[in-house]
């Protein structure tokens, strides 16, 4: 490299533009540049920027300076599942994948100060290639995976707090793009499932269907090769298997089809608000589990639709969309009881305030408030005070122990 800033790192520059949704030319005019041939040059690693140029590129991409410098994790070869593959564009995979890994960012920066729980996700298809699984194997994963968690066979209160409990890390995210729901992918560093759901519409049972069709991606196709999914009949295949093993999870044969005196859009609405899943998934599953025939099911379309309910379902504005609290919580341990501010929590990180809260799910402006006035209260003297009782324990996530 030419002179420039030490350490400079290319693949951050890159990261940060597909995070931002940005083209080399977008960000030069934010620089106040006339040309992007130097942007070009920063990325293909030819020139690294001067201290003043570091300066714009961190306010035009309000990333802390920090960012362009710290190392990228070694997250390993995992494969990364988009929701929507065929209909997002390149540049929204790609902002989806870059956040996703600024939320793996948090999270690596958080387990060296806090506990997660450890992950545990089954693998009830071993090294059985996805090509082999029939829709029987699909439905036996699914309920693999709920007996591996202790659970039956009724519905999932919330299906967000059941994969953190099992050390998934879930992040929610507004995209900008409507054709994108969400990622998935492992990461090698600390052995741990990621999923990134995009909330740009949101909706509880779209996002409940939307994580547990990324759980099947981290469940069933774990071991498949990232070129795999390049390839129309092999991606169909193995999103069919995705969306089969969600209706599965949240919707178990016996004990749904048990609930269901008649396959009737009255019926489904009226157990939408136990279930959690949209009436369209309903007659999908009534359909896969034979319960419908091909006509009955194509009529209960065709009046679904009537209704205008493929674009407002009733219930939608009822039922209560679950948030991620892995993140949050963590970050919170630590400024209540592990003594950090939170300009210390900020700056232990490579990004703006604002991005750490969205990413984990923190209510605006909860990092970058000014510290509230301590007020003193009224007390009692201390020797006529009772004795307190034992404070609570907070088992997930903890503060890890000094080494």
């Amino acid at each position: 490299m030419k002179q420039g800033v030490p350490g400079f790192l290319p693949c951050r520059l890159t990261e940060a533009l597909d995070a931002r949704g940005l083209s080399q030319v977008s960000l030069a005019q934010l620089m106040g540049r006339n040309s992007s041939t130097c942007i070009s040059r920063w990325l293909r690693g030819e020139q690294a920027p001067e201290t003043t140029a570091v300066s714009e590129l961190s306010k035009a991409l309000n990333l802390p300076v920090s960012y362009f410098l710290k190392p990228l994790p070694e997250h390993g070869a995992a494969p990364f599942f988009f929701r929507s593959m065929v209909a997002a564009t390149k540049t929204a995979r790609n902002k989806a994948k870059a956040r996703l890994r600024w939320g793996q960012d948090i999270s690596l920066a958080l387990q060296e100060v806090v506990d997660l729980p450890k992950c545990n996700v089954p693998d009830p298809i071993g090294l059985r290639d996805f090509r082999t699984l029939d829709d029987e194997a699909i439905e036996e994963a699914a309920t693999v995976c709920r007996r591996a968690w202790g659970l039956g066979d009724g519905p999932l209160s919330d299906v967000h707090l059941l994969l953190e409990n099992n050390g998934i890390v879930v992040v929610h995210d507004e995209i900008g793009a409507a054709t994108m729901d969400g990622v998935s992918s492992w990461s090698r560093v600390d052995n741990r499932a990621y999923i990134y759901v995009a909330i740009d519409k949101p909706s509880a049972v779209r996002t409940r269907f939307n994580v547990a069709h990324e759980l099947a991606h981290i469940v069933l196709h774990r071991r498949v090769d990232q070129s795999t999914l390049t390839k129309p009949e092999e991606f169909k295949l193995i999103e069919h298997q995705a969306h089969l093993f969600a209706a599965a999870f949240l919707l178990p044969a016996k004990s749904f089809a048990g609930e269901l005196a008649t396959p009737t859009l009255s019926a489904f609405q009226a157990l939408k608000g136990r279930w959690k899943v949209s009436i369209g998934a309903m007659i999908k599953r009534c359909h896969t589990l034979g319960i419908t025939s091909d006509e009955y099911t194509l009529r209960l379309w065709k009046h679904y639709s009537a209704r205008g309910w493929r674009t407002s379902e009733p219930l939608d504005d009822v039922i209560e969309v679950e948030e991620p609290r892995i993140l949050s919580r963590s970050i919170r341990i630590l400024a209540e009881q592990g003594g950090w501010s939170l300009a210390q929590i900020v700056d232990s990180l490579p990004f703006a305030a604002n991005d750490i809260e969205r990413l984990a799910s923190l209510p605006a402006g909860f990092l970058s408030a000014a510290a509230a006035p301590v007020i003193e209260l009224p007390r009692l003297k201390s020797a006529s005070s009772p004795s307190t009782g034992p404070a609570q324990v907070l088992d997930f996530p903890r503060r890890k122990s000094p080494a």
